[in-house]
């Protein structure tokens, strides 16, 4: 099982959910803390949403083995996937299974009182709007239940409902939340208000809503706890796990068996087995299976001096003339590997198959992103302010290249391109291209 926020310990994804799934739960506080275990456990498995965010942008290519290696992943790089596609499938099924945990405790909400209540409804509210997003960003019209669960397989059936709709109630319940959590949580792992205020900024940046989004942003920016970690070669480490950038991380560790008959069963971050170097045996990481691979296009993105390059794209080349590492080459070999999400070097005590337990923890939503959702949307609002555009996207780049001197200074739509590119470099790896690129036409 699994959460997300900036605390630094694993304590409240350890527990196993209940089994329990009837009318006669929730009878105390207990019930609704395991049920609530239970709704963030499918986080786990949107490993597969960020590994096919990448491939189906420009940013990556499928890789593997071969060119029918995960068929599905293929199909999906080359645009020729269709309904029966089995990852696009799993994404569906397990998105769902995530709104239906969510809304079995929405559902008996009101069943039985305790101290504290407000709070595990809200941490439940947002949840369910985090899969229905996943769902909405992936599908567009999309069934919609709302405190009440699907029936097994109803979903297929069920009419759908108009994205608007859906994206509608994202909204209520992120402000829901927002409204009823704190800032900093005490128990590692549950939700905060800043992860529903920079969720709910998305949401409106995702519709073209870029005045609410430049209200909602501006407000978290303003009054969280959230800042820009100083080293970003410490960010995707793990002791740059829930560090003070991660409004919203999802909680990996590799405590718990896993193995190819059962991928959502993984308590470990899959994709990152997946990512890493075919047949690797050298320092500091591990051998995978040579998906995701980055293409030169994405690496040439980067600009002469920018810091962030190194850490984004791992060069296989360079890195085995400088360590005398030695490796394979997979299908579609590009000599490049997603440094952010690959194997690292760890403790001999994991269990199951390595590959698929990596302990690597998703970071969904970083300060940096924030920034720079907040830089598009004062710059494209309708009364566009670009000085403030700038001032956010400039914090970015400020870290990035270790200094100011390559400030951006255009406006409008010029501006709107820097910050475009801008999340692409800064973001890359992290899942969010291909939908950047599908909400601004360019896709």
């Amino acid at each position: 099982t699994l959460g997300l926020n900036q605390s630094c310990s694993d304590d409240f994804v350890d527990v196993k959910p209940t089994s329990d799934n009837s009318e006669d739960f929730f009878n105390s506080e207990q019930d609704y803390q395991n049920a609530l275990i239970g709704a963030y456990d499918l986080l786990q498995s949107t490993y597969l949403n960020v590994m096919l965010g990448e491939i189906a942008s420009d940013n990556t290519l499928a890789g593997g083995e071969s060119a029918t290696d995960v068929i599905g992943i293929q199909e999906v790089d080359d645009m020729i996937h269709t309904p029966l596609n089995a990852q696009l499938r799993d994404i569906w099924s397990w998105m769902y299974a995530g709104v239906n945990r969510a809304n079995y405790i929405l559902e008996f909400k009101d069943k039985t009182d305790f101290t504290g209540k407000n709070e595990v409804i809200a941490q439940a509210t947002f949840l369910r709007a985090y899969y229905y997003f996943e769902l909405v960003k992936w599908f567009g019209d999309v069934p919609l239940a709302v405190d009440k669960r699907i029936q097994f397989g109803e979903q297929f059936t069920i009419d759908r409902t108009p994205k608007a709709a859906v994206y509608a109630q994202i909204e209520l319940d992120l402000m829901y939340a927002a409204d009823n959590l704190p800032y900093v949580q005490s128990v590692s792992g549950r939700v905060s208000k800043g992860a529903a205020q920079a969720l709910l900024g998305k949401a409106y940046l995702y519709q073209n809503k870029f005045d609410e989004a430049a209200t909602v942003l501006e407000n978290l920016i303003a009054n969280g706890p959230y800042d820009l970690v100083s080293n970003y070669n410490t960010i995707f480490e793990e002791a740059g796990e829930n560090n003070i950038e991660s409004v919203f991380e999802v909680q990996y560790f590799d405590g718990q068996g896993a193995g190819f008959g059962c991928l959502q069963c993984s308590e470990g971050n899959v994709a990152v087995g997946f990512n890493g170097v075919r047949a690797y045996v050298g320092p500091d990481f591990t051998p995978g299976f040579s998906f995701n691979v980055p293409v030169q296009e994405v690496v040439d993105a980067f600009e002469n001096g920018d810091l962030r390059k190194d850490v984004a794209i791992l060069d296989i080349e360079a890195w085995a003339t400088a360590t005398g590492a030695t490796y394979g080459t997979g299908y579609e070999h590009t000599g490049y590997f997603n440094r952010k999400y690959i194997p690292r070097t760890r403790s001999t005590n994991a269990q199951g198959d390595r590959n698929l337990t990596n302990p690597n923890n998703y970071r969904a939503i970083r300060f940096a992103d924030v920034l720079l959702m907040a830089a598009e949307a004062f710059n494209r609002k309708s009364s566009p302010d670009d000085a403030k555009a700038k001032t956010y996207l400039n914090r970015v780049r400020a870290r990035a290249f270790g200094n100011t001197s390559n400030n951006i200074t255009s406006s409008g739509a010029t501006l709107t391109e820097n910050i475009f590119n801008e999340r692409r470099v800064e973001l890359v790896g992290e899942g969010h291209r291909f939908f950047d690129l599908v909400r601004t036409g360019k896709a």
